[in-house]
């Protein structure tokens, strides 16, 4: 998966405290994500940008964990190329993966080859890149030149 030791750790430990700060009272379903960006130097700590899931009374307007992480990094100003890995941490026994729309929308700010870290409870994960888990997907580059 390419991450060293410190990254894996600073990855859970991030979204897993993150999943803590959900607000979802009607599913009771709480989501952590991280986003582990590439390093500016090879001394560079680990730097981290997290999100967690948002629900509203209005069940479609929620919006999940993936989503709230990724639009914080572009709102700093993070593209495509930005990201080593991602993390993805519930309460559930299994491992559980972004829904179709989180995987649509990290396909647009990362490339296929990128790592997705999926935490379970005991803090286990099992590790899908996003090609695997998008196979065949629209992005960017699908798209004639402007």
């Amino acid at each position: 998966h390419g991450l060293t030791t410190e990254e894996l750790t600073v990855l859970s430990t991030s979204c897993i405290e993150a999943k803590a700060l959900a607000y979802c009272p009607y599913s009771l379903f709480r989501v952590g994500a991280s986003l582990l960006l590439n390093p500016t130097s090879t001394s560079s700590p680990p730097t981290i940008i997290t999100g967690a899931n948002v629900e509203n009374a209005s069940y479609p307007v929620g919006t999940c964990a993936e989503r709230t992480a990724m639009g914080t990094a572009v709102l700093q100003g993070h593209r495509i190329g930005s990201f080593k890995a991602i993390g993805v941490a519930t309460d559930m026994d299994d491992f559980c993966s972004p829904c179709g729309m989180c995987r649509q929308f990290l396909r647009e700010f990362c490339e296929n080859e990128v790592p997705i870290f999926m935490f379970n409870k005991g803090g286990e994960y099992k590790v899908m890149t996003l090609g695997e888990l998008l196979p065949m997907s629209f992005g960017p580059s699908s798209l004639p030149p402007r």
